[in-house]
């Protein structure tokens, strides 16, 4: 694990939403979220969307949603085959 120097920036951006999932701009990559795969997205206001945090330079939090993902869940969705049933 690679420990952040105190006082870097880290970023992470919600850059659409759409009908079908959320575009999220991390540390210079883009995903998509579907909510086929990410359910707890699809009835949520903008604002608590919006409200994302990268923890550990891993780990997204919503906490207006109590959604917790790690960056591993898309960079290899093959390991992590369980979806919410939510």
């Amino acid at each position: 694990m690679k420990l952040l120097k105190n006082g870097k920036s880290t970023s992470v951006n919600v850059e659409n939403i759409s009908p079908f999932g959320i575009w999220i701009f991390v540390e210079g990559k883009e995903y998509f979220l579907n909510y086929h795969n990410h359910p707890y997205f699809k009835d949520q206001t903008i604002k608590s969307i919006q409200n994302v945090k990268l923890l550990h330079g891993f780990h997204l939090y919503w906490p207006d949603l109590d959604v917790d993902l790690e960056m591993d869940n898309f960079e290899n969705p093959e390991k992590y085959p369980l979806k919410s049933k939510y």
